[in-house]
């Protein structure tokens, strides 16, 4: 019998014969239903929300495209990083300098601010990706130091003082500017969902395969030729670009961006949202990363800016409560199932 043959045998529900795959999975069309359903929630946002938390909403969202870059290394590919703080900041210096210079356009924002991020994570992955494990973490900790140190003593991004002056973004060059919260929320909700299905995209393609290839089993892979060294390189640079996207996003919704921004607070909730939402499942850590941002920046403002002492506290409950994060919720029931049939 050949090797299909005998995986379609184990597949079939037969007495005496194991499953390999598990029935109990939501089907695409119930996935899609799903997603369109919490789309269209977002998209209604802004008739039931007022301005600070539609705003809020709007830095959720760019955050959580970062938390999304983080996630395709960290759980992906088996990588955590520190480091994609030095991309956004890539993307969101570009589009705010673009935004003075040059076009208020956000499609001009995104695409250059996108592009450099990519080139920046190109740039240093070259030797980062040489590395793994805790070297890898602590290299990418560094670059995500040097974007910061960096940044916060160039006078021509405005240094410490940060880059102010930013002006609104418009859709297309010579548009009318999206000061409307509403208008400028959905811009933001459009380069979240762009970013997402990249990323979505990229996580289900052979890339994405050899990408998780190189997590499950980096040496195996390179035994069966595969080179693992521009796969990883491959999926920094598009992480990074993805990273980049979403300071285009953060800089078109708050129309400023400090070195702050770029700070180890800013990568530790970046990686922390990852471990919340359930490494590798993408739509995970943007759960998390909306976790984290009402904690901090909702509930934090009602017990005396101890916001960062709540999540820490949230942190800890989650790691007890939900060791695989919220994404392991959904395993966990699927796994319920398989069992009671």
């Amino acid at each position: 019998m050949s090797a299909t043959n005998t995986l379609s045998g184990l597949t079939a529900d037969q007495p005496g014969t194991t499953k390999l795959f598990n029935t109990g999975a939501p089907r695409p069309a119930f996935r899609l239903f799903v997603a369109v359903v919490i789309l269209l929630i977002l998209v209604a946002l802004p008739f039931f929300l007022a301005p600070y938390p539609l705003s809020l909403a709007g830095r959720a969202l760019a955050f959580g495209l970062l938390v999304v870059s983080v996630d395709l290394l960290t759980g992906v590919m088996g990588m955590p990083s520190l480091g994609q703080v030095a991309y956004f900041g890539a993307g969101a210096y570009t589009a705010g300098l673009v935004g003075i210079h040059l076009s208020s356009s956000g499609l001009v924002q995104l695409l250059i601010g996108t592009l450099a991020g990519a080139a920046l994570a190109l740039l240093t992955g070259a030797v980062a990706v040489r590395t793994a494990g805790i070297v890898f973490l602590m290299i990418t900790l560094a670059i995500g130091e040097l974007a910061h140190i960096g940044v916060d003593s160039l006078s021509v991004v405005g240094a410490s003082n940060g880059l102010a002056g930013i002006p609104p973004v418009s859709v297309l060059p010579g548009g009318e500017p999206l000061t409307v919260p509403g208008y400028l929320y959905w811009w933001v909700l459009a380069v979240f969902v762009i970013g997402f299905c990249a990323a979505v995209i990229l996580n289900r393609s052979p890339l994405g395969r050899s990408m998780r290839g190189v997590r499950d089993g980096e040496l195996r892979l390179r035994a069966l030729g595969q080179n693992t060294y521009s796969v990883k390189l491959i999926a920094y640079t598009i992480a990074g670009g993805v990273a980049g996207a979403a300071g285009t996003a953060w800089v078109a919704q708050t129309q400023f961006i400090s070195p702050g921004d770029l700070g180890f607070d800013m990568a530790a909730f970046a990686l922390l949202s990852v471990v919340l939402g359930g490494a590798g499942s993408l739509w995970g850590p943007v759960i998390g990363a909306g976790l984290v941002i009402f904690v901090r920046d909702w509930l934090g403002g009602y017990i005396e800016g101890r916001g960062t002492l709540l999540l820490g506290v949230v942190f800890v409950i989650a790691v007890y409560v939900l060791p695989r994060g919220v994404a392991g919720i959904k395993g966990r029931s699927l796994r319920r199932k398989s069992s009671d049939s």
